[in-house]
């Protein structure tokens, strides 16, 4: 399992996104402003800070933090990828807003005007996305060590853990507002997951963001996962015999592991049923048929 090809190929508002993150962060570092982020009850309902809400959402408080943060966020470009940068925005939108309302409730609650009880960045839209992480993402391989069960996923959780815990309360807070936020996205509340922005937003993405560093941009028809193009069947025969007419119906689950790599899902068919739903050699005949 991996977030597909590298580079923000056919994830546009990801690397938007996480520029703005790093920048922010950056420029608050520089100016050694970090204390000044955070939300409080004094910042809400005393003297309404709206750039403290709106910065919150964006800018990391500590290199660690930030390193792990951006990891999770460039590792969910897959689900841009998925759905499309259109949706996904949509997606990111709702969570950020809904999670920063669920912050404002439990500061509220809380009612503590001396203490910083939520520590800013963009802990809604990381947790968030670990919703469709667990139900969606399927596991590809496991493994032990010293008699434990880890799988490839077990990696993105522990990145997970160790941003939610490193602030204690302070980012378990936000962090769980996050997970009931992508929990209400997946559930459709009001249809959300039908909403769409109008097509220019997710383009002007496209046009402002640093040009995508790793695989280039093809012509080929957009995909499943985002960018690895259908491959004509007469290419990936190459090295492979052609399948018998009794040939057995790729099973979904394997479909699914080979699309979670970042196959194109007809590809990803194509290649099974030339390999009789052997998901490693299918694997091989679709990385043959990639250009070099």
């Amino acid at each position: 399992m991996n977030g597909g090809p590298s580079g923000f190929t056919n994830a546009p508002v990801t690397r938007a996104f996480i520029i703005a993150s790093a920048l922010f962060t950056i420029f608050f570092g520089i100016q050694g402003r970090f204390n000044t982020l955070g939300l409080s009850y004094q910042d809400i309902f005393g003297k309404l800070r709206i750039w403290k809400l709106i910065m919150s959402v964006f800018s990391f408080t500590s290199t660690p933090e930030l390193m792990f943060g951006l990891y999770l966020l460039y590792y969910f470009r897959v689900f841009e990828r998925q759905i499309g940068s259109n949706k996904h925005s949509v997606f990111i939108v709702f969570s950020m807003l809904t999670s920063l309302l669920f912050e404002v409730v439990a500061v509220a609650l809380l009612k503590d005007p001396s203490t910083t009880l939520v520590t800013p960045g963009p802990y809604g839209l990381i947790f968030a996305s670990f919703v469709p992480f667990f139900f969606d993402i399927p596991v590809s391989t496991r493994f032990r060590i010293c008699g434990f069960h880890f799988s490839d996923k077990s990696f993105i959780y522990l990145a997970g853990l160790q941003l939610l815990l490193s602030k204690w309360k302070r980012s378990m807070l936000p962090g769980m507002c996050g997970i009931l936020a992508g929990s209400l996205y997946r559930l459709n509340v009001f249809y959300i997951r039908k909403a769409k922005f109008p097509e220019f937003i997710s383009s002007f993405f496209s046009r402002i963001s640093l040009p995508s560093m790793g695989t280039p941009r093809t012509t080929s028809t957009r995909n499943v996962m985002g960018n690895v193009p259908s491959y004509p069947a007469r290419q990936m025969e190459r090295n492979y015999p052609a399948p018998t007419h009794s040939a057995v119906e790729p099973s979904e689950d394997s479909i699914i592991t080979l699309v979670s790599m970042g196959f194109d899902r007809n590809s990803a068919r194509q290649a099974l049923v030339q390999a009789r739903n052997d998901v490693n050699v299918a694997t091989n005949i679709l990385l043959e048929a990639q250009p070099h």
